[in-house]
């Protein structure tokens, strides 16, 4: 007489007893495993929705038009803590920022026009018409005219920035607040 698969595997006995414990052991350190590697790993960053941020519809008088961010701005911005705009009086072009926390994805200007093939002279602080200081220079590239490009950041307490480096390292030690609003403008020069 035959004893049936069933009987064989769940009889009883002492070596069915140890067999059954070592695969529930196994089981459970599979899972502890697997819990610990769902734990490591990155969770998927939050879909954030950035705030409304309502921008300037003049500067010095003069009415300002939105322009649309292009496919690699808009990349650039979407990672970028805080909110940015291209804005136009028709004859500057103007990059606002407003930026929530301190950031290396805020840099000169200068270096964003040498990375797109420009040129770059003439760097010097220079004082607007209402004597705001700006670090402005000079951007040519070949084929195109030439710019002058002028930036500046404030704080939330109306402290001024002409480095990008000296407002990094005052907002990281807490001497300078936010939110910042980083200002470039640029127009043609002959």
């Amino acid at each position: 007489m035959s004893i049936p698969l069933f009987d064989r595997w769940f009889a009883n006995r002492f070596v069915n007893r140890i067999a059954h414990k070592a695969a529930f052991a196994v089981v459970m350190l599979a899972c502890l495993a697997w819990s610990a590697a769902c734990a490591l790993r990155p969770s998927p960053a939050p879909v954030a929705i950035a705030p409304f941020h309502e921008w300037p519809s003049e500067w010095g008088g003069v009415r300002l038009r939105p322009l649309a961010l292009g496919e690699v701005e808009q990349r650039f911005a979407d990672r970028f803590p805080g909110a940015i705009a291209r804005l136009t009086d028709g004859e500057r072009m103007f990059v606002l920022r407003q930026v929530n926390t301190p950031t290396r994805m805020l840099h000169p200007a200068a270096d964003c026009y040498r990375a797109l093939g420009f040129r770059i002279a003439q760097v010097r602080l220079e004082r607007d018409a209402e004597a705001r200081l700006w670090r402005c220079f000079d951007a040519e590239r070949r084929g195109t005219s030439k710019l002058r490009v002028c930036e500046r950041i404030v704080d939330a307490e109306g402290r001024a920035f002409t480095d990008t480096s000296a407002w990094y390292w005052s907002a990281v030690g807490g001497q300078s607040q936010g939110p910042w609003q980083a200002v470039t403008l640029a127009r043609r020069i002959e």
